[in-house]
């Protein structure tokens, strides 16, 4: 969770960034874990609320009451000292101004409203929400039914302005000038009865000696970010040049933070036309070329961690570690690559980690072996293995391509969910052409050997029931490459003594 925090902070540093907990037994700690990995909001939602589309078991049986999680998560976090650092948010059945009172009493500063704001625009409660049959015309799509909505923006209007006009009575009655003067002060609430005080006992009991609270900044003090930003400054001057840079493993989510600087300062399409090329020697971080846009070329000479390619949008991404490094099969990239990546291509002159290609959704990837779960959830895309690979390829993988060799054609593929196949003419062409480009922007030797070769030793692997034929999910992949190849990298040199990259 740390880790895809930092994500979408490096993307977008001034978004707000929050996290929900369900209401349970030891949900504090879990809060206390989820402030220290850098959330800006914590929502604790309690039994009372959720979705009338949810099974009747689950409305019935799961979590426990807001007040109670509510409570346990402010405790925590002030005795923790990091209450500073984030804001509570409570949801689950609130309807009333009362509700808001107590929930700012036991610690929260936000207030979420669902059923009560459905209620005022006419919902009956009949939980159909997921049959496309809601009779008042809500939540269905049935033009018939759709007519019977007689709802409108100024019912909900009228429902808040009502509750915050008795939230504000009740405030002045307790002689509080705003509910920001009520946080957490618990002492404020006294129980009706001895029974209920004794049940009640550890939620209504105050904080004692808590330690002094300290917000925490998010400031991003990485030098090679810093780097970066004045190569996009650069940019905005309509400078084209590449760009070479050094990379550590503290170095993270360097394309998140690249490719959200270049979308504030120049827009969606800055890139789509020119293109910038960035080189990096070393050893990469977490998320390398994490939401990487299109016209991003990233080139790392050396070794990354886990993500590499996560949310990949349009960009390049090219490792490479020297030849040497690929004929020993070496592993240059971690676990979880192209992890719901949409489009671009991914090329490694080098083995991956497991789970290589989970979720992907459109991108061309490239690799020269990869571990258990290859390609799980695959929904689109193109992927080219060109090495040893672990079992469990393809399990749920109802969309896109995946290729592998002959020679590691092992029964270690998921048949519940994929099959394997020849190739036909067309795809020798195609993926002769891919392989060019692998070797263009890699230098891999294994890639170079099979463009030598008369036929490609490899074999389709595709879903059982594909949603579409072998041409149309080659079809996009073509068209970009028709777009990308004359504004990548320059071809690299096949060198046959350089080694792997030492740092």
């Amino acid at each position: 969770m740390a880790q895809l925090i930092y994500d979408l902070r490096a993307v977008n540093p001034r978004a707000r960034i929050g996290v929900k907990l369900v209401s349970s037994s030891g949900v504090g700690i879990i809060a206390t874990g989820v402030a220290k990995a850098g959330a800006d909001v914590i929502t604790i939602s309690g039994h009372d609320g959720g979705t009338g589309a949810s099974p009747l078991t689950s409305i019935k049986n799961t979590g426990i009451p807001w007040e109670s999680g509510l409570r346990d998560a402010h405790t925590a976090l002030v005795k923790a000292g990091l209450r500073a650092r984030v804001r509570l948010r409570v949801d689950g059945g609130l309807k009333f101004a009362r509700d808001v009172v107590i929930a700012a009493l036991l610690g929260a500063e936000e207030f979420g409203f669902g059923t009560a704001a459905l209620l005022a625009i006419g919902c009956v409660m009949a939980r159909q929400c997921h049959l496309n049959t809601c009779p008042v015309g809500i939540a269905t799509q049935n033009e018939q039914l759709r007519a019977r909505f007689t709802g409108n923006p100024e019912m909900v209007e009228t429902y808040f302005r009502a509750l915050a006009a008795e939230v504000r009575q009740m405030l002045a009655d307790m002689g509080a000038r705003s509910i920001d003067e009520i946080i957490g002060a618990v002492d404020r609430l006294l129980p009706r009865t001895p029974e209920v005080e004794r049940s009640l006992e550890s939620l209504l009991t105050p904080i004692t000696n808590p330690p002094l609270q300290f917000p925490c900044p998010h400031e991003d003090t990485s030098e090679l970010h810093l780097e970066l930003n004045r190569a996009v400054e650069e940019l905005e001057s309509l400078s084209t040049r590449s760009y070479r840079f050094r990379i550590t493993n503290s170095d993270r989510a360097v394309g998140a933070h690249f490719s959200g600087e270049i979308l504030r300062r120049l827009g969606p399409s800055s890139l789509d036309l020119s293109g910038v090329d960035c080189e990096f020697v070393g050893t990469a971080g977490q998320s390398f070329g994490a939401f990487l846009i299109s016209g991003a070329n990233f080139r790392l000479a050396g070794e990354a961690n886990d993500y590499v390619g996560k949310g990949l949008c349009g960009g390049t991404i090219a490792i490479s570690a020297g030849a040497e490094a690929s004929e020993r099969g070496d592993v240059l990239i971690g676990n979880t690559v192209l992890y719901g990546a949409t489009s671009g291509e991914l090329y490694v002159s080098g083995q991956a980690g497991e789970r290589f290609a989970v979720r992907n959704s459109g991108a061309l990837a490239v690799v020269e072996g990869v571990g258990q779960h290859g390609c799980e959830y695959m929904t689109a895309g193109i992927v080219v293995i060109l090495g040893p690979r672990g079992i469990n390829l393809g399990a749920g993988m109802t969309g896109g391509l995946g290729y592998i060799m002959r020679d590691s054609a092992a029964d270690h593929s998921n048949h519940q969910s994929v099959r394997l196949g020849n190739l036909q003419a067309t795809e020798h062409r195609w993926l002769r052409r891919v392989l060019r480009r692998h070797v263009q922007l890699t230098g891999s030797p294994r890639a170079a050997r099979l463009l030598s070769s008369a036929t490609l030793p490899l074999l389709r692997v595709e879903p059982l029931q594909p949603p579409c034929s072998t041409e149309e999910t080659w079809s996009t992949i073509l068209l970009r490459l028709d777009r990308q190849e004359a504004q990548t990298f320059e071809p690299r040199q096949v060198l046959p003594s350089e080694g792997p990259l030492v740092m």
